[in-house]
């Protein structure tokens, strides 16, 4: 993690927020901290209380929930100019952070105190539409995530998987392991294993070490 010394330009957030306020603009670029993380770095943590929350200027971060053996289900993945609702959500409430949130790549992100959060929302019509949009969109995938763990198949929760990291990357290479995949949705590796192989058969993935092509299912 690398916090650098100078603010955000004004430029560069008129860029990645063209829909906010010159004022707004400028009180981020004085309030914010601006940091970047490597990739894997933990941005936020499960049981810590947080203090200010990431706006993402470029890079991916994921969002998960963990248990008490360390297996994690995804939630939904932040893109650029994109903040996270459940972290929002904690810092309105003063609460413990429920989430765990890495870097998926070298990511950059504004991260502004908790304070700024209700004045902004009283101050500023487009930060308070900023913040509506991003609870509904969080809402929708959550939504998302519980039908793909009720009602469908394992393999086709896979499919799902690759679907919305290409949504969220750009990318149609996946580089970790079996084991990851199956944390993410909440299963065992011998069973990711098993389907992957089954999908490499019919031309779906090609698979090599640490790494799986899914460009045939995108």
């Amino acid at each position: 993690m690398e916090q650098h010394d100078i603010p955000v330009s004004i430029d560069v957030l008129r860029k990645r927020f063209p829909f906010f306020e010159p004022s707004l603009i400028e009180e981020i670029s004085n309030e914010g901290e601006w940091i970047t993380f490597e990739e894997g770095d933990e941005l936020m943590s499960e049981g810590k209380y947080i203090k200010s929350f990431p706006i993402v200027l470029e890079g991916l971060i994921k969002v998960c929930r963990k248990d008490s053996e360390g297996r994690e289900v995804l939630l939904y993945y932040l893109n650029p100019g994109q903040v996270c609702a459940m972290a929002l959500t904690c810092c309105m409430g003063r609460m413990q952070s429920n989430i765990t949130a890495f870097a998926e790549e070298d990511t950059e992100v504004i991260r502004i105190p908790v304070d700024c959060l209700d004045r902004w929302m009283v101050k500023y019509t487009t930060w308070k539409e900023f913040v509506m949009y991003a609870y509904r969109s969080r809402f929708d995938e959550l939504l998302s995530t519980i039908d793909n763990i009720a009602f469908k198949r394992m393999d086709e929760r896979l499919i799902t998987f690759f679907n919305e990291r290409y949504k969220a990357t750009g990318k149609t290479i996946y580089k970790g392991t079996h084991q990851e995949i199956a944390n993410a949705l909440t299963t065992s590796r011998e069973v990711i294993s098993r389907l992957l192989k089954q999908m490499e058969k019919e031309g779906m993935v090609a698979i090599s070490r640490n790494q799986i092509d899914f460009a045939a299912l995108v």
